[in-house]
């Protein structure tokens, strides 16, 4: 089985963070995490990355030829 790739796991860490609240504190510890937009920005970012890393840059040439000719 393949390892799941970076930007899944992001995106995966970022729906679970999404259910959850943002501040939580127990016992007089407190947590908090990143904002979501700054999560969801990340989650662009090395998607972005990976699609850079892929052969050719997202442009198709292909030649166009008229039925009926030769």
């Amino acid at each position: 089985m393949p390892d799941p790739s970076p930007t899944s796991d992001l995106e995966q860490a970022v729906r679970e963070n999404a259910v959850q609240p943002a501040k939580a504190s127990v016992d007089g510890q407190s947590v908090e995490q990143q904002p979501l937009k700054d999560q969801l920005d990340a989650v662009r970012f090395f998607a972005s990355k990976d699609a850079a890393k892929k052969p050719g840059i997202g442009i198709k040439f292909a030649k166009l030829v008229p039925p009926g000719s030769a």
